[in-house]
C-alpha cells in the first residue's frame, strides 16, 4: 500500500482494486484503486477530497510512504 501526500493537495492511498473499508459503520468496496482524502479540512465530502484545496490555495509539503501489507 502506498500513501502519497500531494504537494498542496490531498492525501492519496493506493490500494488494490476491490479493497473493502468501513466508514461510519458502513462497509464499502473501492471501485478504483485510489482513495483521495481531504487534507485541507474544507471538503464538503469529508473525509474525501472534493478539490476545495485548489480554490483555497492550500499549501502543504508533499511526500510518500510505502507500507507492505502481510
Amino acid at each position: 500500500m502506498k500513501i502519497r501526500l500531494r504537494e498542496n493537495g490531498s492525501l492519496v492511498i493506493d490500494l488494490p482494486e476491490g479493497s473493502r473499508f468501513v466508514l461510519n459503520g458502513e462497509e464499502r468496496v473501492l471501485e478504483r484503486a485510489k482513495l483521495a482524502l481531504c487534507r485541507c479540512g474544507h471538503s464538503e465530502n469529508k473525509p474525501f477530497c472534493d478539490g476545495s484545496h485548489k480554490r483555497l490555495g492550500f499549501v502543504a509539503a508533499g511526500g510518500e510512504l510505502e507500507i507492505e501489507l502481510q
